[in-house]
């Protein structure tokens, strides 16, 4: 049997008592203190098939007591093969998600486990840091995916060694490992470049810089430079490269290039430079707004939303114009202090500037990262949440509220739409004035029904994009196996369409159609580490079942609804191991398990709803909710809710949605009997291209001065047609309305010229939108159509 202390050794790991008492006691004031603790964190890795073993085994969860100590459902040793990728003791899988493919544990809990289980031979802990993410938004993250640096000595690209580093390790710290690699001698004078984009090279002249400060990335070459005896540089080897240098004239920063083709000649000593202008040399005079972005290492979803934003006319010409650095505020507590505004002015320029084929983001993504640590790696990330950090930073950077005001919000108590309406505008407006507002933001009509005491709550609530549900796929498809009766007949594997909120029992009635096999002689099981991880209910949910399970279903010679003398029984095969110590009980499991039928037992449900408080009865109730648009703004961004998420499983929608190009008329779907026409042009889509485990985001967007459409992705730009697109990659769409295009496509930006594109929404001028309530879902089936 188990022991107490055995079941108790890893319950701690769900809360971190210890970190958060060091929060507590330490206080914001000594972050110096933190960080020293922060360094010395470490989280282990273990695959949560194992772990969801091991609570079995030990009767973790107090609803799952009735296999507690039963040595079929031992653990054995800590196995994490399912993380890692073939033939790699370390290198994890991509795409692993937290809690849903590994857990994380503390030290003394994974010293404990090992002690009692060992760890599979051949494998080694998978260690991971507790870094500390952003500058002045601190933020402390298990760095479970290492950066990978390939490491070369004098532009030798032919000897090119892989090591993998902390974003928390310094620049002094990798360049000790290079010596040690390539066994340069600690006398040796050397210097360290980052080398990208084909032949450029910045010089990483910082050893204290970590490897998040200098903005390394997954896949990064790094060089390192010996000088010779007679202290001249090595000579590397290069077709040619471009760098840009930052040098100090009078008191303003000037920025020039040059490029060099002689590959005979010694890399200069400088020092580090903006990282923004890099691109080909010869290639100016390129037409404006026509730039690429380079992609810093997955960095594909950012390129794709700042292109989205560079080609909305008025806000580009609101940075281009200067206009921002009238309306910087570096007060305002909700804010970046300005920094997101700049960093996104000075690119904007860059782009526009008409120099360069290209440019690279670095210096904002830098700048993106303090502030949203989310951010701040190097993995794939969603554009649109990006999208919306940015332009609710952009917003706060830039509000004309110096100083916000309390509102007293105050109930619709029967009184006109129009006026709560306007009452809400004008509230928001003494809170949140910034031309984001003025570009980005609507108005819902939001109302609440108490189905007991049917009191109606009406309240108005502005948005800053509309999301929009797509219709979810009705099916999928799992791989499972089908092992018969028949002990000579081998598995069969078998690609099975069911219900994608079916249940196990849809399961068994679609592989009986394919196979032959009775649906009620079926049990569909989960095998793990040649054990059943999981025998399931007929009446369980198929969003259970990962797409990474190995699911076996196995005829049996008995009616499962019929014959209630007998019982299925799982049954393992075992031998003696030669080395004890790597089994508990001196034997490993091997080979497949199968099951026999004895006499019987059974399962359970779980209900829960989601109520919502009424205010009159006092208690919370399942009203009902419609959301309604009352006002629509210049820029209408509509996010398709293409990504579905469940505990299980993901997945991603790739419904075709038929948007138009031209002529989007939203008139009919506004509540507002004061709104006027209401006609939307596209002007920009960013695509995303592949599953939920990867895939690549591009941009359409439509160049405001020559009003051609051209197809951004990452540092290519091509021209477009408008038959490219409609696409089922179609993820994020920008519209701008008719009557704020004028025959040069610019938005008027000075107030004074906006009353009529205010009189268009039906709400006052002096009324604006906030960019906080930006997470709404509406539903306009007539306007889009989906196939």
């Amino acid at each position: 049997m188990v022991s107490r202390t055995e079941r108790k050794a890893l319950s701690f790991h769900k809360t971190d008592e210890c970190w958060c008492i060091i929060m507590n006691e330490v206080g914001s004031s000594s972050i110096l203190v933190i960080n020293r603790y922060v360094f010395f964190l470490l989280r282990y890795l273990v695959d949560s098939r194992w772990f969801k073993q091991w609570k079995k085994y030990v009767g973790f969860d107090s609803w799952d007591k009735y296999q507690m100590g039963d040595q079929n459902v031992y653990p054995g040793p800590i196995d994490n093969s399912g993380l890692l990728k073939d033939g790699d003791s370390q290198s994890l899988k991509e795409h692993l998600i937290d809690e849903l493919d590994y857990i994380l544990l503390p030290t003394e809990g994974w010293n404990r486990l090992v002690s009692w289980y060992t760890l599979m031979e051949g494998q080694e802990p998978i260690a991971r840091k507790v870094v500390e993410q952003g500058m002045f938004v601190k933020h402390c993250k298990v760095e479970v995916y290492l950066t990978e640096l390939k490491l070369c000595e004098n532009g030798n690209m032919n000897n090119v060694v892989t090591r993998r580093f902390s974003k928390a390790d310094t620049i002094d710290t990798i360049e000790k490992e290079i010596r040690k690699i390539f066994n340069i001698p600690g006398e040796k004078e050397t210097r360290l470049w980052n080398k990208y984009m084909s032949n450029t090279f910045e010089p990483l002249n910082k050893p204290d810089s970590t490897i998040q400060d200098a903005g390394l990335y997954q896949g990064q070459v790094l060089v390192i430079e010996q000088k010779n005896e007679d202290g001249t540089c090595h000579v590397i080897n290069f077709t040619y490269y471009f760098v840009l240098l930052k040098k100090k004239v009078s008191k303003s920063d000037v920025l020039f290039s040059y490029s060099v083709k002689n590959s005979n000649y010694c890399l200069p000593s400088y020092t580090a430079y903006k990282n923004y202008d890099y691109s080909e040399p010869g290639r100016h005079n390129e037409q404006p707004g026509l730039c690429g972005l380079s992609n810093l290492g997955n960095t594909c979803f950012m390129n794709s939303a700042i292109q989205c934003l560079s080609n909305t006319p008025p806000l580009t010409e609101y940075f281009l114009n200067d206009k921002y650095q009238e309306e910087l505020n570096f007060d305002n507590p909700l804010g970046m202090r300005g920094e997101i505004a700049k960093s996104y002015a000075e690119l904007i320029k860059q782009m526009w500037s008409g120099k360069y084929s290209y440019v690279t983001p670095r210096a904002f993504k830098t700048q993106v990262g303090r502030f949203a640590p989310q951010f701040s790696g190097y993995q794939q990330q969603d554009c649109q949440e990006l999208l919306a950090f940015l332009l609710d930073g952009l917003h706060e950077d830039l509000n004309r509220i110096r100083k916000k005001p309390y509102i007293q919000l105050k109930d619709a108590d029967g009184r006109p739409d129009k006026v709560v309406a306007e009452e809400a505008w004008e509230n928001h407006l003494k809170r949140n004035d910034s031309i984001i507002v003025d570009i980005f933001h609507g108005l819902f009509k939001s109302t609440l029904v108490c189905p007991e005491c049917a009191k109606i709550s009406v309240t108005f609530d502005p948005f800053c994009y509309l999301t929009l549900p797509l219709p979810m796929k009705k099916e999928r498809t799992l791989e499972v196996y089908l092992v018969r009766m028949d002990p000579l007949a081998k598995p069969m594997q078998y690609k099975v369409v069911v219900p994608k909120i079916g249940n196990i029992l849809d399961l068994c009635t679609a592989l009986s159609a394919l196979s032959g096999v009775a649906a009620d002689k079926m049990i569909v099981t989960d095998i793990y580490n040649h054990r059943f991880h999981r025998i399931f209910g007929m009446d369980e949910n198929l969003s259970s079942i990962m797409e990474r399970d190995d699911i076996y279903v196995f005829e049996i010679a008995i009616n499962r609804t019929e014959d209630t003398e007998q019982v299925i029984i799982p049954v393992c095969l075992r031998e003696k191991c030669r080395h004890t110590s790597y089994s508990h009980s001196g034997s490993l499991l091997f080979g497949q398990p199968f099951l026999i039928a004895v006499p019987r037992n059974n399962t359970e449900d779980k209900l829960y709803n989601l109520l919502l408080y009424c205010p009159n009865c006092k208690e919370h109730q399942q009203a009902t909710k419609k959301l309604d648009l009352w006002s629509l703004p210049p820029v209408l961004v509509v996010h398709l809710k293409r990504f579905s998420y469940s505990r299980y499983m993901r997945d991603k929608l790739d419904t075709l949605v038929d948007f138009p190009i031209s002529d989007l008329d939203m008139s009919e779907f506004l509540i507002n009997p004061n709104a006027g026409p209401c006609r939307y042009n596209l002007i920009a889509v960013s695509n995303h291209y592949g599953g939920m485990g990867g895939g690549h985001y591009t941009a359409f967007a439509k160049n405001k001065d020559d009003g051609k459409w051209y197809y951004f992705d990452d540092s290519s730009v091509s021209t477009a047609s408008e038959d490219q697109i409609v696409s089922k990659a179609a993820y994020v769409l920008f519209y701008q309305r008719q009557d704020t295009i004028s025959g040069t496509g610019f938005f008027p930006l000075d107030r004074e010229t906006k009353q009529g594109a205010s009189a268009a929404t039906g709400i006052p001028l002096e009324s604006d939108e906030d960019s906080n309530e930006n997470d709404n879902d509406i539903e306009n089936e007539n306007c889009m159509h989906t196939n």
